[in-house]
């Protein structure tokens, strides 16, 4: 087909007229055809004359009907040409045709494989889905069946009793393994009392029986063990913390189950526990205590006051005390270092006994709290470990309480050591701090009651002391000495003492009986210094006084509080009066003139004119003699004051006061007539600066 096809192509090609195909064109008649219409014509050709080709004919005057002809020969010849190039590719079209025609048949074929093969795949996508349906269905069954052999199987597991079990709860001994046991049957006990599911199943019936037996043998046999573990308690040198800490700490469980199926037999073990306790820790306090009294050393007596003669006391009552001890009675000394080993271990009595060492009571007072609070802590967080209760420590310590309450009920009434009992105050204070620092609350409410107790026992001691001064007879305190007093020595340690011990405390109560107790020694002092016959006797008194006080309160506050303001305040003024009474001794003719006629002027008319013949007298006797007058007033100091360096001040202050009164009278004379005469007789300021730094370097 294809070869007579290509054939009849040949024939075709030479038979084609070129004039026939194309026709008879008349380009004439399309010219003069009346359907061209000229309309606009000259406004295209305004529009096309920038055109180069309409320029070019315009400029040339070519007829546009030649023109014309010639493109539409132009154009028939092109098409011509065309005509001719597909005539000779025609060959290659027929090939195309025939491969086009094959891949016709070959994609009809590929259909036809295609459609059978989409009717398989929806059979198959059918079946498919028919076998997922069937999946989902068994995967939830499945599913289903999975839960229900959980649940039911943990049903079996909390319900059933193991053979394991009973052979260990009843046969077994106590131990890490029964510990565990008791676990599970502790859970076994709580599922078939609370899930509801168990209390209804059948099975409970038959099991139920038997978890009681258990039950009851388990608390039989935990109970016996665990008193016996409490009666190891009672023995003799049992250091009850190690066990509490390796032995019974690692059965606390038992306690937890006891509390849940137990209750009786708990409060039995709590009883027997507290029972316990009480005995043996009461035992161990009343013991220390008995031992710690066998190393106090007396400090003071109700006769140890401020205000006391120590002469009518006795002379043989405190014969055998050293005499430091009497000393302790009023100046704190080394007794605050307690303050400083206040969390020390607290004392072993058979060691210190055996070194024949004796101790203040604030000493032994520190050691009992200290190892109250030691054994307080250890045994609250053991209650509240072992058994989960706080209240079970107030009842176990409820029998040392009443040791310890028992024992400052025969201490404090007869402590009249106010300055241990200042210390005892401070040292509650610091245990307060303690404690509150570990965190165990169990002993505020004692800590408190011991506070409240000892204020008012200082409270006593203190008035009696305050009454002493108040009370003092002064005749039979009185001696005749200017040094310090004995009692204004007592005074000032005293209240030295109870200052140092309030630094950082800032007692406000305390500073107010202090200030009750300074407004009575001043009335003492005033007192016994106007037992001296002399006044200037009784200036030095009390200046000695005073400085001594000044000195002893200086070492307890060195930035000086308001009692050491007070005395030196009186010292000032005190010093004051004795340069006046010691310059009156030696120069009063120069003092009396200096205050009474220096002050005046000499060259006015007055009734009584200063005059050479008036002055001359004081210059002279002052001349002849005051070196030997100053002499007299240096030893004079020196024997009359205890502090050679207050003397030594007291001294520079009256030589410094007489060379202001000798500045006047020389200054005086100046101005009187004829006093250039007594010139001679002067003693120059130079010369009595020269001994007033003479003896100033002397310090």
């Amino acid at each position: 087909m294809g070869h007579s096809f290509a054939e009849a192509g040949d024939a075709q090609k030479n038979n084609f007229d070129l004039g026939e195909f194309v026709g008879d064109l008349n380009v004439e008649e399309d010219a003069s055809s009346d359907d061209i219409s000229l309309e606009g014509l000259q406004q295209e050709l305004e529009e096309c004359k920038e055109d180069d080709v309409v320029a070019n004919i315009l400029s040339k005057g070519t007829a546009l009907r030649d023109y014309t002809k010639g493109v539409e020969n132009n154009l028939r010849q092109v098409e011509l040409d065309s005509i001719q190039d597909y005539i000779k590719e025609s060959d290659n079209l027929v090939s195309l045709h025939d491969q086009i025609r094959e891949c016709d048949g070959i994609l009809s074929q590929m259909e036809t494989l295609l459609s059978g093969f989409q009717a398989e795949i929806g059979s198959i996508s059918s079946d498919i889905k028919i076998l997922q349906e069937k999946s989902m269905d068994m995967g939830l069954k499945l599913k289903n069946r999975k839960v229900a052999e959980s649940k039911l199987a943990k049903f079996v597991e909390d319900i059933i009793v193991p053979p394991r079990m009973v052979d260990i709860i009843v046969d077994a001994e106590v131990n890490d393994e029964y510990l565990r046991t008791l676990e599970i049957l502790s859970k076994k006990l709580k599922h078939t009392e609370v899930d509801h599911m168990a209390k209804t199943a059948k099975a409970l019936k038959d099991v139920q029986p038997e978890l009681e037996k258990l039950r009851q043998k388990a608390v039989a046999k935990v109970f016996d063990f665990i008193v016996q573990k409490l009666y190891a308690l009672r023995k003799p040198k049992t250091n009850i913390q190690i066990l509490q800490q390796s032995v019974l700490l690692k059965y606390k469980y038992i306690i937890s189950f006891l509390k849940e199926h137990g209750k009786e037999i708990y409060l039995e073990v709590r009883g027997a526990y507290i029972d316990t306790m009480n005995k043996v820790l009461s035992a161990h306090f009343r013991a220390y205590i008995q031992a710690l009294e066998k190393l106090q050393l007396d400090i003071a007596t109700s006769s140890d006051l401020i205000g006391v003669d120590t002469r009518s006391t006795g002379l043989f009552s405190r014969g055998r005390e050293p005499l430091k001890n009497r000393s302790a009675v009023f100046a704190l000394g080394e007794r605050i270092n307690i303050l400083k080993e206040i969390d020390q271990p607290a004392l072993i009595p058979h060691i210190a006994e055996a070194s024949s060492q004796k101790y203040p009571y604030e000493v032994l007072f520190r050691s009992l709290h200290k190892l109250l609070m030691d054994t307080a802590t250890s045994e609250y967080l053991f209650c509240d470990d072992f058994f989960g209760e706080e209240t079970i420590f107030f009842e176990t310590f409820a029998g040392p309480f009443a040791v310890i309450d028992e024992h400052f009920g025969t201490i404090l009434p007869n402590c009249y050591d106010a300055i241990g009992l200042m210390l005892m105050i401070r040292i509650t204070h610091q245990h307060q701090l303690i404690m509150s620092r570990r965190r165990i609350p169990c002993l505020d409410s004692y800590l408190d009651k011991v506070n409240i107790s000892l204020w008012p026992r200082f409270k006593m001691v203190f008035d009696l002391h305050l009454n002493s001064l108040r009370n003092a007879n002064v005749k039979t305190l009185w001696e005749d000495d200017i040094h310090p007093h004995y009692v204004i020595r007592r005074y000032a340690e005293f209240t030295s003492s109870l200052i140092h011990l309030n630094v950082g405390y800032g007692d406000g109560q305390l500073e107010l009986n202090l200030e009750r107790l300074r407004m009575a020694v001043d009335d003492l002092l005033i007192k016994l210094a106007k037992t001296f016959s002399k006044p200037k006797q009784q200036i030095v008194f009390l200046i000695n006084n005073y400085d001594m006080t000044i000195a002893v309160l200086k070492e307890a506050s060195p930035e000086g509080g308001k009692i050491q303001l007070h005395f030196e305040e009186l010292l000032k003024s005190n010093t004051s009066l004795f340069v006046e009474e010691l310059l009156l001794e030696h120069f009063s003719d120069l003092i009396k003139f200096v205050k009474t006629r220096a002050s005046e002027d000499p060259s006015s008319t007055s009734e009584r004119p200063i005059t050479v013949t008036e002055v001359e007298p004081i210059v002279k006797d002052f001349g002849s003699r005051w070196k030997a007058a100053i002499e007299l007033m240096h030893k004079d100091v020196i024997t009359s004051f205890s502090n050679f360096l207050c003397g030594m001040e007291i001294l520079r202050a009256a030589l410094t006061q007489l060379l202001l009164y000798y500045t006047r009278l020389s200054d005086c004379i100046k101005k009187i007539q004829g006093g250039s005469a007594l010139n001679k007789d002067l003693v120059s300021i130079s010369s009595i600066m020269y001994e007033i730094r003479k003896y100033s370097r002397t310090f």
